[in-house]
């Protein structure tokens, strides 16, 4: 069953680029409410628990020091059907492949350094969230 939370974060190729404030408000725009918030920076090794799912693949090490590399803006989401809804408006992760005014079509510089991160589901979607922010940061 589909919830209506989903976990985000502007990703620090997008944060430095100053592009916080124009995602935010196609974020908004798109009818999603903002319950929690918070801009903070991973260390290699929270990056590395993060992104723990991708361990095995090739690309773990250079994710880790890139998502360690800036500011990152983390952010829960709400919204009926949240997830997919989500989905649909970051667009594919490579930007090549993403749909024209997508998040990761406008402001994505490449298949690394796509903008945005997604929850793929609303199970990976409630663990996220709970990875950035306490039961009491959440709205």
């Amino acid at each position: 069953m589909a919830t209506n939370r989903t976990f985000t974060m502007i990703k620090p190729d997008a944060y430095e680029a100053g592009n916080s404030g124009a995602i935010i408000k196609m974020i908004e725009e798109a009818g999603f409410r903002i319950v929690a918030a918070k801009l903070t920076r991973l260390t290699e090794e929270r990056a590395g628990q993060f992104y723990a799912v991708h361990k095995e693949r090739p690309f773990y090490q250079d994710l880790c020091k890139y998502m360690s590399s800036g500011n990152i803006f983390a952010m829960i989401l709400e919204k009926e059907n949240a997830v997919a809804d989500f989905r649909k408006l970051i667009g594919a992760t490579n930007p090549a492949n993403a749909e024209a005014g997508t998040i990761r079509k406008i402001f994505a510089q490449s298949i690394e350094k796509n903008a945005v991160h997604g929850s793929d589901s609303d199970e990976n979607a409630a663990i996220e969230g709970a990875f950035f922010f306490a039961g009491t940061e959440q709205f």
